[in-house]
């Protein structure tokens, strides 16, 4: 056998130890993985520092990171030197070797085996917990500034009569405090027992007594410290029944007192704090006497009493006293809630009054010029239109609308009307695959271009929106803007700008324009350590070395409205619709917010997921929905926020200068807010109530609309929010902003509207609006219209029904969906009227290959009567018998517009798609599908003329601004011209 020593059989092999530079060379590795994954680590703090740095809201970040370093590290020693000390005082306190038993030395081996490493496993089970504790705590720092920060509501809560800030700041943070102390004392006593037990202060199975004196004392004074913290629980929960959620079969979720919890909870509570505090002092007498009897008795007692006096009791109360006669003993706490709860969602004004639901005008005739003077009718339904919006004004693929577009106000000849907007947004998946790359995706195609806006009670005479604002750049009636859109919706990726690569501006005849970013937003990546720094935390290699990136290259990323304002702003909750407006020569978006809170005592609490969900929310990912399970009971819009579109600046308004909430976050974060009075009137007149605080609202006003305790508990005037009749999915009705009056209004105000059904049922119960018109005095005004219980009105759903069940619109309908096209109901709209309700449906076909939904027909009901036709004038005139009294309607009014005077061959080649049209329409009601397609095919070929004349009309001449170049956009196709656009009328 050979010798693995060497020897004569062979060389000597040595085994052993590496060689020194083996050892050097795998500490160097060793170092370098430390250190690649420190930097790793450091650069998501890194690149979050010089991103806040960049928005100015440094302070935002300095706050929340030094609040979180802080209750780490106090929260991690309080927890390290808790469980640490008990150790360190168990094993002092062990007996000696000669007093142990037989089991105790059993154990030799494995003391003997950790007391080389006691004081490292000290350590290391302190830091442990230490660690665990303090990153548990650090997520606390909503909490720790709410309490240090807090302000009075000046509002006390009916039992205890105690502010409302010590339910909302003061008792979660007294809670945490609670709980934190719990989890010490279990850890710590775990500990003391374990290490009692390895050293022999505690014996099992051993003969005798189980424990040593010192094991003992030590181990009650931490029984008597869990039993008084168990003794601050019940006096805590006296507080928490004001804010205790419960299932109460009359209503349905609870919160705060009710009469078995003042009349049994609340005693017990107080009696189980006295006993759990003689049981503490019972734990903490052992010291003296040595003995578990009398701490195990009344350990025994109170478990006993919690059971009886804490379960049993009350149980028996509600069994015997209440059921019997449940109205009447709950109708107090009922009348709390009642008041809290309004209170608490800003309702406590809402103006409920009783309206009749039918005219009593005999002449029907005399309401048709109230009509125009009570509302303007939007018949451009921004959740219908977008793929309108698109084929007519995407101009390129790497552009794109949002799936919901918005209403809002813009002024013409000095009178405000609604307007139906959309930006041209970045839509880098429009770009095609063989011009995917790194540098197109992040260096060229950066932004979008332009704001589109139509007016939103017009459609022209082919059902194509009548643009105010169209064309690329865009042209029309809106003031001259900063058109570029580095930040929006849709804007998800980053980019790299401002360097040495030029970034696609916006087609034109001649190519495509370049540009260069001059904006100061975003980061700069003039050094190395920066690029390698988003590098790593973008997994981009190519940031730190490309050749496209040089001193004066930014970066840009954070980039939609939402994620914006919830980085400078972690304390509110914000709006699932932010919405641009043009402010001072800039598109800005504008962004709700709000504060909330869970702690308002007798407020039910809702859940503001399912609250905001909508058959809008349902399928439109762009269309967030807020929070999705964040309960709350109090919720205040305290905050507008504004977000730069070109140069992504973000701006705090203070908008609710009375809430208390926002009062305690300005106080933690100084200066972030700006006053109210810093709102520009260019901004104060596109402000607009939000559409989630007024489905919050709703929502509770189906049952807090009413303010007696015995209705309320009857359940006799429950309302719904019904299902959206114009669609499948089963979600509720969206709120719809329209310009109207209320019965009691003596001018129109921009409202947000919607209506009510009885519970269970169809037929109308109420119709809700407030004004959504800031810098008013009325602005936030809820006005309910209550109809009579006596007697049906027609609700939302029964109209639709009689619309699709009447047989000359069913017929129509049928025709409209003749060949390959698909009919499209638009928002129905509800206008009270003379003491009855109209409401208008605007119906769309989407024909031809283009799919693009286009106004055909207008559905309007009042008192029965319906009608059907292409125009609103039409339609209305049927309905009341009358025409309007007024001047004729002006061109793009309802339908009726006529291709406005220009380049002859543009007009021959809309006559010839005009005839091509009413052909297919003539086709289509025999029905003829040969005849039809042939139609549709003339009526290209004629759109296809009309915009090549046009185009090479446009390139011999320009036009300035508030000018309409767009071309044929008056054409009557089903498939019009992408570039075609209409004059504003």
């Amino acid at each position: 056998m050979p010798d693995r020593g060497g020897g004569p059989t062979g060389p000597r092999i040595r085994v052993g130890r590496p060689s020194r530079r083996a050892r050097t060379l795998l500490m160097t590795l060793g170092v370098l993985v430390v250190l690649g994954m420190a930097f790793i680590m450091f650069a998501g703090f890194w690149t979050d520092w010089l991103w806040y740095r960049s928005v100015n809201y440094s302070s935002v970040f300095t706050t929340t990171l030094w609040t979180k370093i802080g209750l780490f590290f106090v929260f991690g020693l309080l927890m390290a030197v808790a469980v640490g000390l008990n150790i360190w005082l168990a094993h002092r306190m062990r007996p000696p070797l000669s007093a142990m038993s037989m089991e105790q030395q059993n154990l030799d081996r494995y003391r003997m085996g950790i007391a080389p490493y006691k004081r490292w496993l000290l350590i290391g089970i302190t830091a442990l917990v230490g660690l665990i504790s303090g990153a548990s705590a650090a997520g606390q720092w909503r909490t720790w500034l709410l309490w240090v920060n807090g302000v009075p509501f000046h509002q006390k809560d009916p039992q205890f009569h105690l502010d409302v800030a010590f339910y909302a700041f003061d008792l979660p943070w007294y809670r945490f405090l609670l709980g934190f102390g719990f989890a010490a004392t279990v850890l710590s006593l775990i500990a003391a027992a374990l290490t009692h037990y390895l050293y022999g202060g505690l014996r099992i199975t051993s003969p005798g007594s189980r424990a040593t004196a010192a094991a003992t004392g030590h181990l009650s004074v931490l029984l008597g410290v869990f039993v008084a913290l168990k003794a601050v629980a019940y006096w805590l929960d006296r507080y928490g029944l004001a804010v205790k959620s419960s299932d109460f079969k009359a209503t349905g979720d609870w919160t705060g007192l009710r009469y078995v919890d003042a009349n049994a909870y609340l005693p017990a509570k107080t009696i189980l704090f006295c006993i759990a505090v003689i049981c503490a002092l019972l734990f903490f007498a052992t010291l003296w006497r040595r003995t578990w009897q009398l701490p195990v008795i009344g350990f025994g007692l109170m478990v006993l009493s919690a059971i009886l006096i804490g379960g049993l009791y009350p149980a028996l109360v509600q069994k015997f006293q209440v059921q019997p006669n449940e109205q009447a003993k709950e109708a107090p706490y009922v009348e709390k809630n009642l008041k809290a709860t309004r209170q608490a969602y800003d309702i406590a004004d809402a103006q409920v009054t009783e309206y009749q639901g039918r005219s009593d005008s005999k002449d029907k005739s005399k309401l048709r010029d109230v009509v125009d003077a009570t509302a303007s009718i939007r018949l451009l339904d921004p959740n219908v239109v977008s793929p309108t919006f698109t084929q007519l004004q995407q101009m390129k693929n790497y552009y794109a609308f949002p799936t919901n577009l918005d209403v809002d106000r813009y002024g013409k000849d000095g009178k405000d009307q609604d307007t139906v907007v959309g930006l041209r947004e970045l839509n880098l998946a429009g770009i095609p695959a063989s011009k995917r790359n790194w540098i197109n995706d992040h260096f060229r195609y950066t932004h979008g271009f332009g704001m589109v806006a139509a007016k939103g009670t017009d459609a022209d005479g082919n059902g194509q929106p009548v643009f105010t604002e169209s064309n690329l750049p865009t042209t029309g009636d809106l003031p001259t803007y900063e058109q570029r859109v580095y930040y929006g919706e849709k804007t998800t990726t980053y980019s790299i700008v401002g360097g040495p690569q030029k970034e696609i501006d916006y087609p034109d005849d001649n190519g495509e324009k370049t540009t260069s970013y001059q904006g100061k937003s975003g980061v700069s990546l003039s050094n190395p350590f920066n690029r390698a720094a988003y590098a790593v935390a973008f997994g981009e290699p190519q940031i730190l070395y490309s050749g496209a990136i040089d001193d004066s290259s930014r970066i840009l990323y954070n980039r939609t409205p939402k994620e914006r304002v919830e980085a400078v702003a972690p304390w509110l909750t914000i709006d699932g619709d932010a919405y641009p407006a043009i402010v001072d020569g800039k598109i800005q978006w504008i962004v709700d917010a709000y504060t909330t809170t869970n702690g308002y005592p007798y407020a039910s609490r809702t859940t503001l997921g399912d609250t905001t969900a909508d058959s809008l929310t349902a399928g439109n990912n762009q269309r967030a929905v807020v929070a999705q399970q964040n309960q709350v009971n109090y919720i205040r819009n305290s905050v507008k926020a504004t977000v730069d579109a070109y140069t992504g600046e973000v701006k705090l308004y203070q908008w609710d200068a009375q809430d208390p909430v926002l009062k305690t976050w300005m106080k933690a974060f100084p200066g972030t807010v700006k006053p109210k009075s810093d709102i520009s009137p260019a901004l104060m007149s596109h402000l607009r109530y939000p559409q989630d605080l007024f489905k919050v609202q709703r929502e509770l006003l189906t049952r807090y609309h009413v303010k007696d305790a015995q209705t309320f508990l009857s359940g006799s005037e429950v309302w719904q929010v019904p299902d959206d009749p114009t669609n499948q999915s089963g979600s509720a009705v969206p709120p719809y902003y329209l310009s109207m009056k209320m019965p009691d209004q003596q001018a129109q105000a921009f409202s947000l509207t919607t209506t009510f059904t009885p519970n269970g049922r169809d037929n109308l119960g109420a119709f809700m609006s407030v004004n959504a018109e800031a810098g008013t005095s009325d602005y936030g005004k809820i006005r309910i219209l209550k109809l009579p219980t006596s007697r049906t009105v027609d609700g939302p759903k029964q109209v639709q029904s009689q619309f699709n069940s009447e047989q000359s619109i069913a017929e129509s309908i049928r025709l409209l969906k003749g060949g390959d096209s698909q009919v499209e109901y638009g928002n129905l709209l509800t206008v009270p009227l003379d003491g009855g309700l109209l409401y208008v449906e605007p119906v769309y076909v989407r024909g031809g290959q283009l799919k693009l939904p286009l106004l055909r027909k207008v559905l309007v009901s009042y008192g029965g009567t319906t009608a059907f036709e292409d125009t609103l004038d039409q339609a209305l005139t049927k309905v009341f018998g009358a025409e309007a009294s007024g001047p004729p309607p002006k061109e793009g009014t309802g339908g009726n517009s006529k291709p406005a005077p220009g380049n002859p061959t543009v007009q021959q080649a809309l006559r010839d798609a005009q005839k091509a049209f009413e052909a297919g329409q003539e086709a289509l009601k025999k029905p003829d599908f040969t005849a039809y397609d042939k139609a549709q095919k003339d009526l290209e070929d004629a759109l296809q003329r009309a915009e090549k004349a046009q185009s090479e009309a446009d390139k011999s001449g320009g036009s300035g601004r508030g000018k309409n170049t767009g071309g044929p956009s008056t054409a009557p196709s089903g498939s019009p011209s992408p570039s075609s656009s209409s004059d504003g009328g």
